[in-house]
């Protein structure tokens, strides 16, 4: 019986594999993007773009949440319904006055008043029955307009993200004391003193504030709001990668010919 060994040599005329002999093929290989300045005649390699693989910015155009606006709204109204129904509770009746500052110019009182017209008692002397649908139909067309300007807020826009909220709470907050009392529940009230004269300001109330806060924050807005400057679109300049997606749509012909212009010229033998 002969050695296994033997059976492994070479025959005559057959090489030895591994001595100097290149190794089977192993098929075709995965190209090297970093080795090949080309994959195809005329067709450069596209290279990663930069900032690829970072986070994508928030949208600047986005709308901002209509919960933070009910969320907002709501809490205002709260605070200004539960104010007043502590007033009315413990302000009515004799002497119905509460001093909370009486300091230097300023005197802070807390008093219970009631005020069918409306801001600064606007329209006070003028008839229920045209004084109350009056006010009634100012108030639904300010919500109205309200809500309507919130749906095109830019997500930048932050203060007017919380002013408008603010008139909507003390809006609503002053409504539903017209609809249930027929009037407005004020009880904040402010006596300044002011070059030796007393000045006292109307009696308000939380919804009240909350207005002013909010029409305030709308002025912010409003004056340090910046248009944004026009770029023409020839001064853009233009991405590789847009480049190469803009020559890819180019016609055949057209690409054809660019590859046959940038291709050394070949001269035919005559036949």
């Amino acid at each position: 019986m002969e050695d296994g060994s033997q059976n492994d040599a070479p025959k005559e005329g057959q090489e030895p594999v591994g001595q100097g002999s290149p190794a089977p093929d192993a098929g075709p290989t995965a190209l090297d993007p970093a080795d090949a300045e080309e994959l195809a005649p005329g067709v450069p390699r596209l290279e990663t773009p930069r900032g690829a693989g970072r986070d994508i910015p928030s949208d600047p155009h986005a709308r901002p949440s209509y919960v933070f606006l009910a969320i907002v709204s709501l809490i205002t109204l709260v605070s200004d319904v539960g104010t007043k129904i502590w007033a009315e509770r413990n302000l009515d009746g004799y002497p119905g006055i509460a001093h909370i500052w009486n300091k230097g110019p300023l005197q802070l009182d807390l008093i219970l008043a009631k005020n069918r017209g409306g801001a600064w008692g606007l329209l006070q002397g003028t008839s229920e029955n045209v004084r109350r649908p009056f006010f009634l139909l100012v108030s639904v067309a300010a919500i109205a307009f309200i809500v309507s300007l919130y749906r095109r807020l830019l997500h930048t826009q932050h203060a007017l993200k919380w002013g408008l909220p603010l008139v909507l709470g003390g809006a609503l907050g002053n409504v539903y004391d017209r609809i249930r009392y027929g009037h407005v529940i004020d009880f904040i009230d402010v006596h300044l003193l002011w070059k030796g004269a007393p000045r006292h300001w109307p009696t308000f109330n939380v919804a009240d504030i909350a207005i002013c806060v909010g029409v305030g924050l709308m002025a912010v807005d409003m004056f340090s709001a910046k248009k944004p400057k026009r770029i023409a679109p020839e001064a853009l300049p233009l991405a590789p990668a847009v480049a190469g997606e803009v020559s890819m749509a180019l016609p055949v012909e057209s690409a054809a010919a660019t590859v046959s212009a940038d291709a050394p010229a070949t001269v035919e033998p005559p036949k």
